[in-house]
């Protein structure tokens, strides 16, 4: 048997259907025995939304009223009422098990899931398993119109079938010219077989995804905007009525390895993605939801892998994933059991416990846990914050495709990353970052947030002319997207006036562009991390005096950077041998190219919030024609840095280091000549303690 379903909600109607978030408000539904073709009585109810709030379409096509649904019965009461109904129609039948029939795939996948797992109620087996009547019209009728493009109307009017929709109430003429069609597709003529119908998945699978695996882009969507406790389950539960493939989960990891608020969703077929991305800014919580096509080499970069010990761990189907972040670097495999304790057992004892490592071996403090029930995994979450040795341990759900992402991501990092040899660093023309009072700066506040470069230098118009070079900053939040501000630095306090006045509300895109003008001291509190509105400027987090704005005001004494200086950037000079004075002398001379079109760059790196004014990323890299080679060889030139010493590079250091720490750390080893004093800008007060007589010097 065949229970003929239709519904509508509060908004959308037809192939917009469940695109708004809108509740169901309307049931009609028919019990059809195949073998006899025979009807059941044809049931008609309406259900009470929790918004009344009716759209323009819905009254004009369905004729309700907020008063008429404010005496209808909730969706949970109206469902019990739809089994218990139709299991009475199939005893009068005689018959005993039917699937539900659905004019396309709308009402079940895009109203009643999402609908009912908002509302924390399970629906009964039967929505797990329907037809689809426009595929099974278009597999009975080939030659029809294509199934995207197939309405109930048109259905029938290929068949010849009466469509005059006024003779009946809303609904019931749908349910009845349903009927019609499906017994016209019982014929003689087409003896029409119902075989193969629609799933729904009762959960979400887990598993692990190999970058060997071949994902088609069509069924990958990105989701953003996402809770960052989200875990694989929650991402499910909001796509709850679509099919997502095994381990089709990834959720996005940032620089520092935790969640950023996206992840890339995999669905079994371009049907299923097309369905969600109609979810585009549907809620979770509190919060809606972003959702946006995205690429198959994205899903594997996230979720692949080729680690044998993850494949392994990962081989344990439909297990809990639990990550635990903190954990001392001495923890061993026992000292983490006996934190979990007896009442959260690990699947496998040691062999479910995965330690996330480095390439040398040493711990990152990250590991990861298997539990076979979600009971054993609620249990191991109560111990979010407990001490293990000195040290409190977070605890988080996890998802296969996170594992992945931070074993790839650990075991992908280079322990000392180097600049590739084969290219020649280019400096750019020198520039100076504005540090004090003079108000030559000016600020655009409110800009679209796919706004670039050639947008603001479009927007500037005429006064693109008078910005310095390399003079236009973005500033971008701490998710590493546009903040929707960026400062510019003009050629005079008088220029920057000018653009203020003549550019302030001017619209851009869609948008107006508020512009104000400020020192070049209030731009760089902004881009060390500071803010600054009304109520003045609030500082950076970082307040180091080695990293304040003129630290980093370095090459501002000539206009072309002479050759000597590229060798601050060879890719030999961050880690060089040793070497004697005699084996320098023979050293073939430096080569600095700059492309002709380099100059005349306004900006070539993007300030990150927080960022010091002048990034590391300034410094591009461009190979260098044969011709600027050959006529380097000839030139003469005194390096600049010693020859017989050799520079190290520290990463680790705490934050809050300043130069006399890093000093003291070098104490007793020899330190370089007094040359290098001249290679970078220094304060007067880190000028006194350099020129002291101590045994090293920082760069």
């Amino acid at each position: 048997s065949l229970v003929v379903l239709f519904g509508a909600t509060a908004g959308a109607y037809g192939a917009k259907l469940g695109s708004d978030e809108r509740e169901l408000i309307l049931l009609v539904w028919q019990v059809v025995d195949l073998h006899s073709k025979k009807v059941g009585t044809l049931h008609k109810s309406l259900v009470k939304a929790d918004n009344l709030d009716l759209s323009e379409q819905c009254r004009e096509v369905s004729g309700l009223t907020p008063e008429g649904l404010g005496k209808a019965e909730p969706l949970d009461r109206v469902l019990q009422q739809f089994s218990q109904l139709v299991s009475s129609d199939l005893k009068v039948l005689g018959r005993s098990s039917y699937t539900l029939c659905s004019d396309g795939q709308l009402l079940i996948r895009q109203v009643l899931h999402p609908e009912t797992s908002k509302k924390n109620f399970l629906l009964s087996d039967c929505f797990y398993s329907f037809y689809d009547l426009r595929k099974e019209f278009h597999t009975c009728y080939p030659s029809s119109a294509a199934v995207k493009d197939q309405t109930i109307k048109t259905m029938a009017e290929y068949l010849g079938l009466g469509t005059d929709e006024t003779e009946e109430d809303f609904g019931v003429w749908q349910v009845k010219t349903m009927v019609a069609i499906i017994f016209s597709m019982l014929s003689e003529g087409c003896n029409h077989a119902f075989t193969e119908p629609e799933t729904v998945k009762y959960k979400y699978e887990t598993g692990p995804c190999s970058k060997s695996e071949t994902v088609d882009s069509e069924t990958v969507i990105r989701a953003r905007g996402l809770p960052w406790q989200s875990s694989d389950q929650d991402i499910a539960r909001f796509f709850k009525g679509l099919n997502i493939a095994k381990g089709g989960v990834a959720l996005c990891l940032n620089s520092q390895g935790r969640r950023n608020g996206e992840a890339l969703v995999r669905f079994v077929n371009s049907e299923q993605r097309d369905l969600a991305l109609e979810r585009h800014k549907h809620h979770m919580g509190s919060r809606y939801i972003e959702v946006y096509k995205a690429t198959g080499e994205e899903f594997l970069k996230i979720a692949g892998g080729t680690s044998n010990e993850v494949a392994q761990f990962l081989s344990k189907e439909n297990q809990v994933i639990i990550r635990m972040r903190g954990l001392p670097f001495t923890a061993t495999q026992e000292d983490v059991l006996g934190f979990l304790g007896p009442e959260c057992p690990v699947t496998g004892g040691k062999e479910g416990l995965l330690f996330v490592k480095y390439p040398d071996g040493r711990p990152t403090g990250d590991a990861f846990v298997l539990f076979s029930c979600e009971e054993y995994a609620q249990n191991a979450l109560k111990k979010h914050k407990e001490i293990l040795g000195k040290r409190y341990i977070e605890l988080f759900r996890s998802t296969a495709a996170e594992v992945q992402q931070v074993l790839n991501r650990y075991m992908s990092t280079p322990l000392i990353p180097t600049l590739p040899t084969p290219i020649i660093p280019v400096i750019p023309p020198a520039y100076t970052i504005a540090t004090g009072s003079i108000r030559d700066c000016v600020r655009l506040r409110g800009l679209p947030y796919t706004a670039g470069i050639d947008d603001i230098l479009e927007f500037m118009g005429d006064a693109t002319g008078d910005i310095k070079p390399h003079g236009v900053h973005m500033v971008l939040n701490q998710q590493g997207r546009p903040s929707g501000d960026a400062f510019i630095q003009m050629k005079s306090a008088d220029k920057a006036f000018m653009v203020a006045q003549k550019c302030h509300k001017k619209m851009m895109k869609d948008r107006y562009v508020e512009v104000f003008q400020c020192s070049g001291e209030e731009m760089n509190f902004v881009l060390m991390g500071g803010t600054l509105n009304r109520s003045g400027l609030s500082p950076p987090p970082c307040k180091l005096p080695c990293l304040s704005p003129p630290a980093y005001a370095a090459f501002q004494t000539a206009a072309v950077i002479p050759a000597e200086a590229a060798a601050l950037y060879q890719p030999q000079a961050l880690l060089p041998t040793t070497r004697t004075p005699q084996a320098s002398a023979a050293a073939p001379p430096t080569v600095t190219y700059y492309p002709a079109q380099a100059a005349q760059l306004y900006m070539n790196y993007t300030a990150y919030y927080p960022s010091p004014p002048v990034s590391p990323t300034t410094v591009g890299y461009l190979a260098a024609p044969p011709g600027a080679v050959a006529a380097a060889a000839t030139a003469t030139h005194t390096p600049i840095l010693p020859q017989p010493g050799a520079l190290v590079r520290m990463q680790g250091l705490p934050y809050n280091t300043g130069m006399k720490e890093i000093l003291s750390f070098f104490q007793g080893y020899q330190y370089a000549p007094d040359d290098y004093n001249g290679l970078i800008q220094l304060s007067d007060q880190a000028r006194s303690v350099l020129q002291a007589p101590k045994e090293w010097v920082c760069l």
